[in-house]
């Protein structure tokens, strides 16, 4: 059954069963990675015929680990759970570094757009700046592995490289903010 209505009253449980506001920062936390997940979901599927395809869905399971080691407060269960591999963040930057060696270098700021893929690429890298936050305050009342706030860090750079090199791979001219 979809619906429990154990939520009914505000609040949700967390893996290993303990319940919460769903206003905490840790739902807050994990909720926002759920959200930027479905924004690579649908970038992904936007971009089935480029080479980030499959990176971006290497990403989405990369995430859902995220989401989960973040809904998880009891540290029994946060042991048994799968982990964030320790080679992701230094996967992400070969990825970063393989596209941006094929961009032209920076000499304005991007305005998000040029095509729909490279627009939902900003689109996911703003949400994965706002999960980044999320975490950063719920690592003030409890602690966070350091892999996962690099790793989100790291994916915001990724999303932003990505957006340029989706314009590249497509054909199609960046927008430069111009001041005036």
């Amino acid at each position: 059954m979809v619906y429990t209505k154990t939520g009914d009253q505000g609040t949700t449980s967390l893996v290993g069963g303990s319940r919460v506001m769903k206003c905490d920062p840790r739902v807050e936390a994990y909720g926002t990675v759920d959200e930027l997940n479905s924004h690579i979901g649908l970038l992904a599927e936007m971009t089935k015929e480029l080479d980030v395809c499959s990176q971006l869905k290497t990403i989405q399971n990369d995430l859902f680990v995220i989401q989960t080691l973040l809904a998880t407060e009891d540290t029994a269960t946060y042991a048994k759970l799968p982990q964030l591999n320790p080679e992701a963040v230094a996967t992400l930057e070969g990825w970063i570094d393989n596209m941006d060696s094929r961009l032209p270098k920076l000499k304005s700021f991007v305005i998000p757009g040029g095509s729909m893929a490279s627009a939902q690429a900003h689109v996911a890298r703003t949400v994965c700046r706002r999960a980044e936050r999320c975490i950063v305050t719920l690592q003030n009342t409890v602690e966070i592995e350091k892999i996962i706030l690099q790793y989100i860090n790291r994916l915001s750079d990724y999303l932003f490289v990505t957006a340029r090199y989706i314009l590249l791979l497509e054909n199609k001219e960046e927008i430069f903010w111009s001041a005036g």
